[in-house]
């Protein structure tokens, strides 16, 4: 069995090593997609995809691949960040359906400062203001996240 998960890891290496390489963008999606059938724990296509449908600001498409990812590598706090950011950047931002990654993102790092400050922002609109005040003071002590924490607490009028 490991004979094929090597094998298949090659495979989907090597497809990911031909779409980078290519100039036609949408021959180099359909690589990168057939990459993560291929080997879906493989973290490396996902970026790729992830890269690809930022740039076009296509946020549902962004989701998308995430979602892929969590299936198979379902302890990677990065993807679940990735999901909640893609919910984010739609216009105007989904929050309610981003706040449950960014929850998930937190169970499995209580450390991360980016969900976090993602959560406290949320908590803050929605009106949540004991969490949202909780969560931001925790992000605030990143200084990667402590401009736009603090902002956002001084708008709640809790800095």
């Amino acid at each position: 069995m490991a004979r094929a998960q090597d094998s298949n890891a090659a495979k989907a290496h090597a497809l990911v090593d031909a779409a980078i390489k290519m100039t036609d963008s949408d021959k180099a999606v359909k690589l990168l997609w057939q990459a993560t059938d291929i080997d879906p724990s493989l973290e490396e296509p996902y970026v790729y995809l992830g890269m690809y449908y930022n740039s076009k600001q296509d946020a549902e498409d962004l989701a998308k691949v995430y979602q892929k990812l969590v299936k198979y590598q379902p302890n990677s706090v990065s993807a679940w960040i990735n999901i909640g950011e893609a919910y984010m950047s739609f216009s105007p931002p989904k929050t309610t359906e981003a706040l449950p990654y960014y929850r998930k993102a937190y169970e499995l790092d209580s450390h991360s400062t980016m969900a976090a400050l993602r959560m406290g922002e949320i908590m803050a609109q929605e009106g949540d203001r004991d969490q949202a005040i909780r969560y931001l003071h925790q992000a605030a002590g990143d200084p990667n996240y402590a401009a736009e924490a603090h902002k956002i607490l001084t708008q709640m009028g809790a800095s």
